[in-house]
């Protein structure tokens, strides 16, 4: 890929990231309900498998700087839920659709019912529901800054994500500028945020640029809210890695969650992280997931 970070006035980019995103991984798709569920496939034969899931509205490059340092230890999939990334996008959306999707890609891949997945944010509920609908499908869980907020927990003060016209840029450049996380965050490693950027641009018929998503998806999305069931329905082992000052997990939807899952599960606190902690700490994220998903499988 083009080294744009060399024309740039920020500070130098990493070796370790650009090793990372040099990595090509396979790119791979499967058909699940009239729909190809893309997925990017890391070969690494012989190691245990691992399914990576983003949040909403993301996409499955957004785990390009933190697939290929795993390699040693695991053979991974990094997918994209329909009406995101490079999958194709559905008339309306359910729980139940994104579990047979992330199934179906656990299948195509060719890991066995012992493979860890690792589910960020929105992921994480869409893993959570797979792991009620195929319990013996995947031997472990780990939830990245994504749980259930406690009932008496007020709705967060913003509006929802998604929905209404889709913006078409008249150029890339243009596009990039107006590129933010949600929910809102500061994040220091703006080379991250560039990278991720630019590959969540599509070009548009009759020309300009417009975001990976589909921004019907919320407004047709049915059974999207955790369910506390679901939480308390999980048989496989669980563990969970969290921004410490995140805006969307607090200590008190950690003790919820222990109220709720039926075992006890392993929970990391990442410092000086948010919501999208492994853009904020990636080398710590990525030391603190493989202790867990150590612990998971011994």
């Amino acid at each position: 890929m083009a080294r744009w970070d060399k024309s740039s006035s920020s500070a130098s980019v990493p070796d370790w990231f650009w090793q990372a995103v040099d990595v090509e991984p396979e790119t791979r798709s499967v058909e699940v309900e009239e729909c190809d569920v893309a997925y990017r496939f890391y070969a690494s034969p012989g190691k245990p498998g691992m399914l990576l899931i983003h949040g909403m509205n993301a996409h499955s490059r957004w785990w390009d700087f933190i697939a290929p340092q795993l390699l040693d230890e695991y053979e991974i999939a990094a997918m994209d839920l329909t009406g995101m990334g490079d999958s194709d996008y559905r008339y309306e959306y359910d729980s139940d659709t994104f579990a047979g999707e992330i199934k179906a890609v656990l299948d195509h891949a060719g890991f066995d019912n012992g493979c860890t997945v690792v589910a960020h944010s929105f992921g994480g509920y869409m893993a959570v529901r797979a792991a009620n609908l195929y319990p013996d499908r995947f031997g472990s869980l780990v939830l990245v800054d994504s749980g259930i907020r406690h009932p008496d927990d007020p709705l967060p003060d913003r509006p929802l994500m998604g929905g209404g016209r889709a913006k078409t840029y008249p150029d890339k450049e243009s596009a990039l500028m107006r590129f933010r996380l949600q929910p809102p965050q500061p994040c220091e490693n703006d080379y991250i945020l560039e990278y991720i950027a630019r590959n969540s641009l599509m070009p548009v018929e009759g020309g300009g640029w417009a975001w990976k998503f589909d921004e019907d998806l919320m407004t047709t999305l049915k059974d999207g809210e955790r369910q506390p069931d679901d939480y308390q329905n999980l048989s496989l082992p669980v563990g969970v890695i969290y921004g410490e000052d995140s805006e969307l997990f607090s200590r008190r939807t950690l003790d919820y969650m222990r109220e709720l899952i039926p075992r006890e599960f392993p929970a990391v606190a990442l410092p000086d992280a948010q919501h999208h902690l492994f853009l904020d700490q990636p080398l710590a994220f990525i030391d603190a997931l493989r202790d867990m998903c150590r612990d998971l499988r011994g």
